[in-house]
C-alpha cells in the first residue's frame, strides 16, 4: 500500500483525506501556503490556531529552519516515533502562514510506520482532524466525505479511527513541559 498517488498529489499543494496514527486528518503540504490556506477554508478553523505537522523523521524538522540541542534531540528520540505532538520554537517570518504569528509550530513522528513510510513520499503534512470547526471528527471515510463531499482531491481509506489526539508537549522554552495530556 504505497499510495504513490496521493503522495504526489500532497507534494505538489493538493489537499486529501489521509487516515492518521489517531484519527482521519484533511492534509496538505506543510511547505505550500496556498494548501495550508485551502485547509483553513476547508475547515472554517480559526486562522489563528496553527496546526500539527506530521513528520517522517527528526530530519525533517530541518526544512522548517529548526535547529535542535543535543538535549531536545535526545528528548525527541525518547518521545518519538508516538502519540506526542512536540511544540518547537520557529520564528522565521516565511513560515507565518504556519505559525499563525505563534512562532512555534507543533510537530509529530507517527508510530505507525505505514504513515511514515507514506510521509517519505509526501513531505511534511499538515493534518488537522478531518471536520469543519465545532463538528465531531470524521472517524470514517464515509463520514468524511459527508463533511468535505468534492472539495478535497482524494479519499485515503483506513478503515475506522477512534484515536486520541495526541498529547503535546512544548519546548518553546527549551525544557519539555506537558501542555495537552
Amino acid at each position: 500500500m504505497s499510495h504513490m498517488k496521493e503522495a504526489k498529489i500532497l507534494r505538489t499543494g493538493g489537499v486529501g483525506i489521509v487516515p492518521t496514527d489517531t484519527l482521519y486528518g484533511v492534509c496538505a503540504s506543510a511547505l505550500s501556503k496556498p494548501a495550508i490556506d485551502r485547509i483553513y477554508s476547508l475547515k472554517g478553523r480559526a486562522e489563528h490556531k496553527p496546526f500539527i505537522i506530521l513528520i517522517a523523521s527528526i530530519s525533517d524538522l530541518a526544512q522548517f529552519s529548526i535547529k535542535l540541542t543535543a538535549e531536545q534531540k535526545a528528548y525527541l528520540n525518547e518521545v518519538w516515533p508516538g502519540p506526542v505532538s512536540v511544540i518547537l520554537p520557529c520564528p522565521l517570518k516565511k513560515f507565518a502562514y504556519l505559525h499563525r504569528g505563534t512562532h512555534s509550530l507543533a510537530f509529530r513522528l507517527p508510530k505507525s510506520a505505514k504513515l511514515r513510510e507514506f510521509l517519505k513520499h509526501s513531505g511534511p503534512l499538515a493534518a488537522p482532524s478531518a471536520n469543519p470547526q465545532g463538528m465531531e471528527p470524521a472517524h470514517t471515510i464515509a463520514e468524511a466525505k459527508t463533511y468535505f463531499g468534492d472539495r478535497v482531491d482524494f479519499y485515503m481509506a483506513g478503515g475506522r479511527k477512534e484515536g486520541k489526539p495526541s498529547t503535546v508537549i512544548s519546548m518553546v522554552s527549551g525544557k519539555p513541559q506537558v501542555v495537552r495530556k
